[in-house]
């Protein structure tokens, strides 16, 4: 009895117990469930409060310039020689001392004026001699013909023989054959005493005399050049342009030396002077050399240009620009704005939604700062001139005009002409 009254009691207690924990576990649940509720939703806010705010993305500010078209000059630069157009030696075509000189030194002569004078008295006795001759000869021609003209009427009336008449007859054509040999000697005689009078054979600048006077001068023992006549009113420009030079003008249609009467333009040269001035005048290219040198690989080119006030002295070398080509309706870009990898060249296009395309391009001769682009741009496009190395593939960028080069004046600068 007392054992079943004790686990009654003991059973009613852990019963009793069971029920008090049973009913305090759900409120604690709920708490930490609260609370990490809470903890979520505080961080959450903190999160959002104290999170950096994000930068406003700024597209990069890069200077942009429009694709236009124009008619481009392609020149070629060389090193030429300055030629005369004429250059006359003077000689002594008779032997004999140089007797006078009948010029200034350096100064200008006439076509035909005397310059020298050879002793005469030699050849004036040789035209003396020359001259009697001839007498002689013309005397004999006459006696020659008074006898065939008695021997023909006794010939017809059977009073002379045929062999008197043939004998009249050689003696006659032999006389008059005299004649025309003693006429032969006399114009050679005097010939040779019209050269003891040394005139000019063009008119021009005379160099200095390279024989003195009372000097032996001649083509067989003396000295036989006696000065020099140069003709600069005009002179000839003398450079060398390559093989490559050559095969770029022919693809173009261009043939150096000759002109072209369907070509609007003709290959004009100038030159630049020892001051570093530019001769104001040009001269045009009139003769290419047909066949390259082997030994140099190039080709000889001439021009011809005025030269009215003597400026341009036959010998001296000078710089020769040359107008190989002129391109019409081309492209041509700034050479700072190109990228050239080894893929190609390319340069970044400005999409009129401000984004920038990385175009490829093909190239063609550098245009002093320029460079013409054969193709790949199209007029009226714009391309990234300033600030294209900070740029990727479609990138949004905000564009600006480009300001134009001005000098050191604060005046805009014309385009360079293409070297």
């Amino acid at each position: 009895m007392d054992i079943n009254r004790y686990k009654d009691a003991l059973g009613s207690k852990v019963s009793s117990g069971y029920r008090i924990v049973s009913d305090k576990a759900p409120h604690s649940r709920k708490t930490w469930i609260l609370i990490v509720v809470a903890a979520v939703i505080i961080g959450v806010a903190l999160y959002f409060i104290l999170r950096a705010k994000p930068v406003p993305v700024v597209p990069p500010t890069v200077e942009v310039e429009k694709v236009t078209t124009d008619n481009v000059n392609i020149y070629g630069e060389y090193v030429g020689r300055i030629r005369a157009q004429q250059f006359v030696e003077i000689h002594a075509r008779v032997e004999g001392y140089l007797e006078s000189m009948l010029f200034k030194e350096g100064s200008y002569i006439e076509k035909g004026q005397t310059l020298f004078v050879i002793d005469p008295r030699l050849y004036r006795a040789h035209v003396n001699k020359a001259r009697a001759q001839l007498n002689k000869a013309r005397a004999q021609a006459q006696k020659a013909e008074r006898d065939l003209q008695r021997i023909k009427p006794l010939y017809a009336q059977n009073a002379a023989s045929q062999l008197d008449l043939d004998d009249a007859e050689a003696a006659y054509e032999s006389a008059n054959a005299e004649v025309i040999v003693s006429e032969a000697d006399l114009t050679q005689a005097e010939l040779t005493l019209g050269y003891t009078r040394v005139s000019s054979p063009i008119s021009g600048y005379i160099s200095e005399r390279v024989a003195d006077i009372g000097t032996l001068v001649g083509p067989s023992g003396g000295k036989s050049l006696l000065a020099t006549v140069v003709k600069s009113d005009t002179v000839r420009v003398d450079f060398s342009m390559t093989a490559l030079d050559y095969l770029r003008s022919k693809d173009r249609n261009v043939n150096l030396g000759s002109s072209d009467p369907n070509r609007k333009w003709n290959s004009y040269v100038t030159i630049t002077l020892p001051d570093g001035s530019v001769y104001p005048h040009k001269g045009l290219v009139d003769f290419a050399d047909p066949q390259v040198d082997p030994k140099t690989g190039t080709f000889s080119v001439r021009a011809e240009m005025p030269n009215p006030d003597h400026r341009l002295l036959p010998g001296e070398f000078t710089k020769v620009k040359v107008l190989l080509d002129v391109r019409e309706d081309a492209i041509e870009v700034p050479t700072k704005a190109l990228v050239i990898e080894k893929g190609g060249a390319y340069i970044y296009v400005v999409r009129p939604d401000s984004v920038v395309e990385r175009r490829f391009i093909e190239l063609g001769p550098e245009v002093g700062n320029n460079t013409i682009v054969e193709r790949g741009l199209a007029k009226g496009e714009d391309i990234v001139v300033e600030g294209y190395h900070k740029l990727s593939h479609g990138m949004k960028v905000n564009p600006i005009p480009a300001p134009e080069p001005t000098d050191d004046k604060g005046r805009k600068e014309e385009s360079p002409e293409v070297k």
